[in-house]
């Protein structure tokens, strides 16, 4: 399913947990130290209202004078719980993307909100990066350093699979309780 700008909170409440989508649009990276910053009253250099963050170090390099994106993969979610839910409501983002999912302070940002957790793949960084259209900006490197930074990309079907979306449901927690259920049988000797 093709997940195209503007995001709007309409096409994101569509969206449910196990939908594959491909992200045509503006996505802004952003990790630790961008979300520390934001959520302790930093100004964003960019609009991130409907935007979509995603939790990604790229590798960008300058070629021709130009910017290249050499690696886009997903980092780590669960380090920005502590603040990806005030983020998500402060600023109407509409999407997140990295690997391994997010808690119940997001997921409950993301009913309320109207935003989804999308899964990206890891390992897969070259090939994301192919996804990558142009480096729009790049905003905060002078504070943080490349790979923290806010890198402005265009993507061109970005893949993505939904998995925590707009209505409260969590592919990461059910696979959490499953797991949980398995290892109290297995203890349990059947």
């Amino acid at each position: 399913m093709l997940l195209e700008a503007p995001f709007t909170e309409e096409k994101i409440r569509v969206l449910k947990v196990g939908d594959m989508v491909e992200i045509t649009g503006v996505v802004f990276t952003g990790r630790d130290a961008v979300h520390k910053y934001l959520h302790d009253g930093g100004k964003p250099p960019v609009d991130l209202t409907d935007g979509i963050i995603y939790h990604c170090g790229p590798v960008v390099v300058q070629e021709g004078g130009k910017w290249v994106v050499k690696a886009a993969g997903p980092t780590t979610s669960i380090r920005e719980e502590p603040y990806q839910g005030d983020l998500i409501r402060k600023y109407r983002l509409r999407g997140v993307i990295g690997k391994g999912g997010m808690g119940a302070k997001t997921l409950a940002a993301c009913r309320e909100s109207g935003a989804v957790y999308l899964h990206a793949i890891g390992g897969a960084a070259q090939v994301l990066a192919d996804t990558v259209t142009a480096v729009e900006g790049v905003h905060l490197m002078e504070k943080f350093g490349s790979p923290e930074a806010i890198w402005v990309f265009r993507v061109l079907k970005f893949p993505a699979v939904v998995t925590m979306d707009a209505h409260g449901n969590s592919l990461h927690a059910k696979v959490l309780a499953e797991s949980e259920a398995a290892l109290q049988r297995i203890r349990q000797g059947g």
